[in-house]
């Protein structure tokens, strides 16, 4: 497939592939801290601007909170996207967790509480996104660093997925340090695998943190990780970006 930055595709051929395609990224924030030790959140919506995704799946955002910036409300300023906030920690002093940003219309959300026993609280936002027309079931999420917690949570996650009536698409940072762990394997029974493209650390990328799965798995084009000076700077993950077809994909000659 011809990328669309081709020099030779003319600009309204452009236009009409693009109306064709959902890019889809998922980006940790790490607190919208950057590597250089720097809270940035103007950094953060500035990398947003270079992906300019369709729809963005956020982890490690600050919400808020009496005594915590909400980095969620900068970053809906900057884009002028919907927003979303699904908290694992909801406190009066401090809201913390996943997000969406999404320029096409929110029709439904839940939250699902994905916390293991006594570790860190985790959870999935899991949102009806009206895409043109189509509606994408998009499930946002950031798992333990545990094996043993991240297939609980994973086993929790699939059991909304028993009957797919939508298209969609599950994503975030699995923290799954292992290409063929157990997570993902298990993940396969439900989603397409996509390539494992390596976003941590950014200095030095080592390992698939962020994944994208789709389904059904004939919609997704390729991933992309969207590596640029700024990017590697801006938090300690790379963002990880799906380019889809946003129409069946029957092919025209």
């Amino acid at each position: 497939m011809t990328p669309m930055h081709d020099a030779g595709i003319a600009p309204d051929t452009m236009t009409t592939i693009r109306a064709k395609e959902l890019r889809i990224a998922t980006y940790n924030l790490h607190g919208a801290v950057g590597i250089d030790g720097k809270f940035a959140p103007e950094r953060i919506g500035e990398v947003l601007a270079e992906i300019d995704a369709d729809i963005f799946a956020l982890q490690e955002v600050p919400l808020g909170g009496a005594h915590s910036p909400d980095v969620l409300d900068v970053l809906q300023r900057m884009t002028q996207l919907h927003a979303v906030a699904g908290p694992t920690l909801d406190t009066h002093e401090r809201r913390y967790g996943n997000a969406v940003l999404t320029r096409h219309p929110v029709r439904a959300v839940h939250t699902l509480d994905l916390s293991f026993r006594s570790r860190e609280p985790r959870g999935a936002l899991d949102a009806d996104i009206d895409c043109n027309g189509e509606t994408w079931r998009v499930v946002a999420t950031h798992l333990g660093l545990a094996s043993s917690e991240r297939r609980a949570q994973v086993e929790q996650v699939l059991q909304t997925f028993d009957t797919p009536a939508l298209p969609a698409i599950l994503l975030g940072d699995l923290n799954e340090w292992f290409v063929y762990g157990r997570t993902l394997r298990r993940l396969v029974t439900h989603f397409h695998r996509a390539n494992a493209l390596r976003t941590f650390p950014t200095r030095y990328p080592l390992f698939a943190l962020d994944r994208i799965w789709v389904h059904p798995g004939e919609r997704l084009r390729r991933v992309d990780v969207h590596r640029t000076p700024l990017s590697r700077v801006a938090s300690d993950h790379y963002p990880l970006i799906a380019h889809i077809d946003a129409l069946h994909p029957t092919r025209e000659s």
